[in-house]
């Protein structure tokens, strides 16, 4: 399984930032895809999941400011980051792995494949 992110940046408050990962090397249907991340001295957290049927679920504190998809035919996943705010900065990962229920949090716990990672740095 490779996961290589892309997109990452600085940004001011209010702006938007666009994360994209490129996935191969796993064809089960029953992988759920996410992102995580994870700010300087804290646990890594999950932010967003996106199941094989395109159903999708968000952390609490992005709900209604990000937006998770994917592109099948092209193997992407995409994360919208829209109204950052600094709470926001972090390293942000895409993750991948067969988890039920396909959320963030159980991702989070249960993931073994996960890309190297974008800063995301949001000032005010």
């Amino acid at each position: 399984v490779e996961l290589v992110e892309s997109g990452g940046g600085s940004v001011q408050a209010g702006e938007s930032l666009r994360l994209t990962c490129a996935t191969s090397g796993y064809t089960d249907t029953n992988f759920c895809e996410g992102w995580l991340r994870q700010a300087p001295g804290k646990e890594r957290e999950g932010v967003a999941a996106i199941a094989n049927d395109g159903s999708t679920t968000y952390a609490d504190p992005v709900k209604g400011r990000f937006t998770i998809s994917k592109d099948d035919t092209k193997r992407t996943l995409f994360l919208q980051m829209d109204s950052l705010e600094t709470e926001d900065t972090a390293m942000y990962y895409c993750a991948v792995d067969r988890v039920i229920p396909c959320d963030p949090v159980a991702l989070t716990l249960n993931h073994n494949y996960w890309g190297q990672g974008q800063q995301v740095t949001v000032s005010s």
